[in-house]
Parts: C-alpha cells; sequence; structure tokens
C-alpha cells in the first residue's frame, strides 16, 4: 500500500487519475460523485485502483460549489464563552453531522464590527443555511442573506427578520421560579439578569417577573442587573427590611456565578442567609453549598431543533414563520431550602 503526504495528495489531479487509468476525466468525475452507477464495473475497478495508487483526494468544497452545495451550515453566536451558547452549538453540531452537514461557527464577541465581518465571511464560504444566536445589529445584512438562505434564530427575536425561533418558554420558567420560592417560603425576591443589551430573551424574562409577581400577592420583587454594582445592590437588598425571607433569581447562568461571587465576599453563609435559584443549569450548580436549585433548559433538544427548523427550509418548507418554546425542567437543591423549624 503507498503512503503519501498531503503535500504530495494535493498535487495530484483529477486529470492525473483519468490518465493512469486510461479513462475520461468525465468517467473519474462520475465516479467520485453521485452518478458512480453509470460506469461499468471495470471502468470503476481501474479508477479505484489508480485513486489508491496515487494517493488522490479529490476537492470536496470544488465539487459542493459545482453542484450549488456545500453540506455547510453557519452559526453566530454572541459570546462562545457563555456556557449556554456552548451546550446549544453542540446540540446543533451534533444534529448537522446525522444529516451529512458541517457547521462552521463564527463568535462576534458581542462586537458589532465583528459581526458584520463574520456575516461576510459566512457568506464567501457559500453556507447553505444559517443559525444565528447574536444581538442581530446588522438587520440589513440579516435581511439580505435571509433573501439567499434559511435564517433559524435561537433565543433571541431580531427586529424585522422574520425567521424561525427556537428557545426557552421565558415566562413559563419566570412561573416555575417563583411558585418554587413561595412554597418554600421566600417572600423578598431579587432578580438579577446581565445588562439587556438589545437581547430579547433577558427582556422578556424581566417582564415576565415584574408582571407576575402581581399574580403572587405575597411575594414583593425587584430587579437589578451585573456589573460594578451588584455587590452594593444585593448588600443593600439583604439589609433592608422585607416581607420576610429573601432569594436572588438569577435569569441566567452568567447571572448566577457573578451573584455566588458577590455572596462570598459579603460572607454570606451559603445558602441560610439568602435562597438562590438560577434559570440554567451549568455543571458547578450541585457543588456549591448544598447545590443551586436551577431551572435547567433542554440545550440539546434547542440546538438540535434549530437545525430541524433549518433542514426543513432547505427542502423547500414554505409554511409561516414558527417560535418553538421549550419547557424548563425544575432541579430542586439545598439553595432553596423550607424554613427550617
Amino acid at each position: 500500500m503507498n503512503s503519501f503526504s498531503a503535500a504530495q495528495r494535493s498535487r495530484v489531479t483529477m486529470l492525473d487519475v483519468a490518465q493512469r487509468a486510461g479513462v475520461s476525466k468525465a468517467s473519474v468525475s462520475r465516479f467520485i460523485g453521485e452518478d458512480r452507477a453509470l460506469l461499468s464495473q471495470a471502468i470503476a475497478e481501474r479508477i479505484e485502483r489508480a485513486i489508491n495508487e496515487l494517493g488522490y483526494r479529490p476537492n470536496q468544497m470544488a465539487r459542493g460549489l459545482k453542484r450549488g452545495r456545500t453540506r455547510l451550515i453557519g452559526m453566530l453566536v454572541a459570546d462562545i464563552r457563555n456556557p449556554y451558547s456552548i451546550a446549544v452549538m453542540h446540540g446543533v453540531e451534533t444534529a448537522c453531522r446525522q444529516h451529512g452537514y458541517n457547521l462552521v461557527v463564527c463568535n462576534t464577541d458581542r462586537d458589532d464590527e465583528q459581526e458584520r465581518q463574520h456575516l461576510a465571511a459566512l457568506r464567501s464560504y457559500n453556507i447553505e443555511g444559517l443559525i444565528l444566536n447574536t444581538l442581530g445589529h446588522h438587520p440589513d445584512a440579516l435581511q439580505a442573506l435571509q433573501q439567499e438562505m434559511p435564517v433559524v434564530l435561537i433565543d433571541r427575536k431580531v427586529e424585522h427578520l422574520h425567521s424561525d425561533l427556537v428557545g426557552l418558554d421565558n415566562p413559563g420558567a419566570v412561573r416555575m421560579a417563583l411558585e418554587h420560592l413561595q412554597q418554600q417560603g421566600y417572600r423578598d425576591v431579587l432578580l438579577v439578569s446581565e445588562p439587556i443589551d438589545g437581547t430579547s430573551s433577558r427582556v422578556e424574562r424581566i417582564h415576565s417577573f415584574t408582571a407576575q409577581l402581581a399574580e403572587h400577592p405575597t411575594l414583593q420583587g425587584a430587579v437589578v442587573q451585573t456589573g460594578p454594582q451588584l455587590l452594593a445592590d444585593i448588600q443593600s437588598f439583604l439589609q433592608t427590611p422585607g416581607n420576610g425571607r429573601k432569594a436572588l433569581f438569577c435569569a441566567n447562568g452568567v447571572a448566577a456565578l457573578a451573584c455566588t461571587q458577590v455572596l462570598r465576599d459579603l460572607n454570606c453563609r451559603l445558602f441560610e442567609d439568602v435562597g438562590l435559584i438560577a434559570l440554567d443549569d451549568l455543571d458547578w450548580f450541585p457543588l456549591v453549598g448544598n447545590g443551586i436549585t436551577a431551572l435547567a433548559q433542554p440545550t440539546q433538544q434547542i440546538g438540535a431543533s434549530a437545525f430541524d427548523c433549518l433542514f426543513k427550509r432547505l427542502n423547500g418548507d414554505k409554511t409561516p414563520a414558527r417560535a418553538l418554546d421549550f419547557a424548563a425542567q425544575l432541579m430542586v437543591r439545598g439553595s432553596t431550602q423550607p424554613p427550617s423549624t
């Protein structure tokens, strides 16, 4: 069996294979493409032998472009460091692989110029579809892309972009959290969110929290954001008299980490002095104190469903844009303990 370096293989062309096999270049193209059945067994065997002898590797990208198919799906994320983004991306990539597609991921790092450059790059890669989890600060570019290919949104709406949206049932998750806190004896709740920054899911969670407090007359609440003022805000919340037991409701995993660090800085007894519940369920949650109670998002299902929507659109689905909202799962741990008797 012959051994070839990558450089040697890259220099072998389809014409070289055709000459070695004594066939036309068109026959080699059929052999490595989707028309192998058109060749006789004898010719196919000669081409296969020549390919093995020369170490030929076809340029799959060039073949895809020639057919108008690259089998590439683009994914744009706002912050690849966010555990939610990583988990959803894994769901998308797994589904892509199962259907013979490859995923090209671009991280905007919450930077508008990066987003603009990545959108241009993805278009140059001839992606067949785009999965979008970002702020969408370039709506004109996104609308132009949507004229060329299907686009599916994850978690965040983009103004004037009428595409399928896959994410969490945010009002349902907020209701689940408030009802759990109420049942556990908490009466004063501080919602901690990352800065809104145009992120529709954060807006939706804050609005749901404010609206649903009216449905729970035994609860009172306020909203703050992560950042330099968080320690002072939480300290003020803990020191101000309220209706009863106090709890922090973290609107995502990033907020949960920030709150846990603040509570440690304030020398709070986790979680005796204050309860804590978080939307997201990260690997480290069970390791803090007696564990952090969480509202787990079905990230694998969200990612897979986003690809499924895209796949249907690629195969001709022309139905109106739809929203798929998945329910959170309550994972009760020690951070929301009932009052000791």
